[in-house]
């Protein structure tokens, strides 16, 4: 019997420590503003001879074709060809010998913001904070706090 109380005693100290070890992992990681990133941006756009413009958002852009046609709204899916780099030049995604078709709603919002500045046809060159990319997560290769660049082709608005 008293092993009993001991045993029902200690299974909540067990699941208030699983608890709060989650919410330790959880605290851990933290998206970095786009504020503390701006000057990293405006150095790389200046280092590659990218004439960026930033966006209310904190992405920074240099459209380096228009387009003509549609331009993607949200429920858009879109036929794009793009390449990803880290800002040391790692290449970590090409999709550029053949076009690829994505739900706009379903990309990066660096994405869903800045193919929306462009029509099928358009050319567009993305600096995308972490923030509005994978956040402090990162994904596959791509690390946590990751600013990328993009170069994206809109092929087609679905």
């Amino acid at each position: 019997m008293i092993r009993m109380k001991k045993i029902l005693l200690a299974i909540p100290v067990v699941i208030t420590l699983f608890a709060s070890g989650g919410c330790i992992r959880d605290s851990v990681c933290k998206d970095i503003t786009v504020q503390s990133e701006q000057a990293t941006i405006v150095s790389f756009a200046a280092a590659n001879g990218i004439s960026a413009t930033a966006h209310s958002s904190g992405l920074y852009y240099e459209i380096t074709a228009p387009g003509s046609g549609p331009t993607p709204v949200s429920g858009s899916q879109v036929s794009i060809k793009y390449t990803g780099k880290l800002l040391n030049g790692t290449l970590f995604d090409d999709q550029s010998a053949n076009p690829v078709v994505y739900a706009l709603n379903g990309m990066i919002q660096g994405f869903q913001i800045g193919l929306k500045l462009i029509q099928k046809g358009g050319k567009i060159k993305l600096i995308v904070p972490s923030s509005l990319a994978y956040g402090c997560n990162g994904y596959g290769s791509v690390p946590g706090n990751s600013i990328l660049y993009f170069e994206v082709e809109l092929i087609d608005v679905l």
